[in-house]
C-alpha cells in the first residue's frame, strides 16, 4: 500500500528529469501563466485523460471532469469552471467529451437506488426521457447504451450553450465554439459528433436568450466601432 503511494513521487522525479532534458526552461515557462485555447469537460473515468488522448501539453487545456461529463447548471463546480474559462481565459473551444463504456451512463440506465448519486444520475435519466422514442427503438442493448452516451454529450453541449457567459462571449467575439466528442476506449479514436453549434444556439435562444442586455449590446457596439 505504502509502496504504491511512494511510486507517485518516483514518477514525479522521472517526469521532471524528462521535461528538463527536453527543455531546461520548461518549468520556468510553465510558472509564467496559462493561456489555453480549449476547455475540456470530460468524465472522471481513469481511462480517459484529457491531455493524453488529445495529444496536448501542460498549459494547453483547461480541464473539468466529473461522473459522465455532466453540465448541470445548478452545479457550481462545472458552471464556475465554464465562467472562468470563457470570461477570464477566453478559451476558443469548449469540448464536452464522453466515452463508450461510461459507468455513470450505465448506472443511469439501471433501475436501482444509488443513494447520494441519484440526483446526479437523474440528469442523465432526463436525457433518456427526452430521447426515449429513439432509444427504445434500438433493440440491441449495447447499441442503445452507446447511443445514450452520444446523446448525453449532445445534451450537455446544449447545457453549456444555455449559459449567459457563453452566449455573450460568442456575440462579442465569435467564440467559444462548443464541440461534442466521444472517446472510443477500444480503438483510441476520438469521434466528432459534429454538433451544429450555431444552429443549436439560434434554436435555444428562442427560449434561453440571455444576451439582450445593455451591457452586451453596448460592448458589441463599441467593438464594431473599433473594428
Amino acid at each position: 500500500m505504502v509502496m504504491s503511494y511512494k511510486k507517485i513521487f518516483e514518477n514525479n522525479k522521472k517526469w521532471i528529469e524528462e521535461k528538463l532534458g527536453q527543455d531546461a526552461e520548461f518549468f520556468t515557462k510553465l510558472a509564467e501563466g496559462q493561456a489555453p485555447e480549449y476547455l475540456y469537460i470530460g468524465c472522471s473515468d481513469s481511462r480517459a485523460t484529457a491531455e493524453e488522448l488529445m495529444g496536448m501539453k501542460p498549459g494547453e487545456v483547461f480541464v473539468h471532469r466529473n461522473i459522465a461529463n455532466v453540465v448541470n447548471t445548478l452545479d457550481m463546480s462545472s458552471t464556475a469552471v465554464i465562467q472562468y474559462a470563457v470570461h477570464h481565459l477566453k478559451v476558443k473551444h469548449i469540448i464536452v467529451c464522453g466515452h463508450y463504456g461510461c459507468g455513470g451512463v450505465k448506472a443511469a440506465m439501471t433501475p436501482q437506488d444509488f443513494g447520494l448519486m441519484n440526483p446526479w444520475l437523474r440528469t442523465i435519466r432526463d436525457v433518456y426521457r427526452l430521447h426515449q422514442t429513439e432509444l427504445d427503438a434500438i433493440k440491441n442493448e449495447q447499441k442503445r447504451y452507446d447511443r445514450l452516451i452520444e446523446l448525453n454529450v449532445q445534451e450537455q453541449c446544449i447545457n453549456v450553450i444555455k449559459m449567459a457567459v457563453v452566449q455573450e462571449r460568442y456575440i462579442l467575439d465569435q467564440y467559444p465554439i462548443v464541440h461534442g466528442l466521444v472517446f472510443d476506449l477500444k480503438t483510441g479514436n476520438l469521434i466528432d459528433l459534429e454538433i451544429d453549434f450555431e444552429k443549436i444556439l439560434k434554436d435555444i435562444q428562442k427560449v434561453y436568450d440571455l444576451t439582450d442586455s445593455d451591457w452586451v449590446m453596448s460592448r458589441k457596439q463599441n467593438k464594431n466601432l473599433k473594428d
